[in-house]
């Protein structure tokens, strides 16, 4: 799994790509653990690479949506996969997130 992130035009872009499984998701939560304090910036999670999500990066997500929301910041999962929506709608994740194409 790859995982960075990036400022870009004040915004916080995290890009996720691979399989974020159990092990994954330990090293993921890592590098992406400066997005639980954004201080109001947006951060945009990029999805267009990821293939797979357990729920270990359900909550590692869920966690930086609490923690981004709680510093007055927006959180927006781009470029979803069917698949991995289909991940959040059973999980019940589907509406606590913003979604964008």
């Amino acid at each position: 799994m790859n995982t960075k992130i990036e400022e870009l035009e004040g915004k916080l872009i995290a890009t996720l790509e691979g399989e974020m499984d159990t092990a994954a998701a330990i090293e993921a939560e890592k590098v992406l653990h400066p997005l639980y304090k954004s201080d109001g910036r947006e951060v945009v999670i990029e999805c267009e690479g990821l293939e797979y999500i357990a729920s270990s990066g359900l909550r590692i997500l869920l966690g930086i949506l609490k923690g981004a929301r709680a510093g007055g910041s927006r959180v927006v999962m781009r470029h979803v996969n069917d698949d991995i929506k289909n991940v959040f709608s059973l999980t019940g994740f589907i509406d606590l997130f913003e979604f964008e194409e």
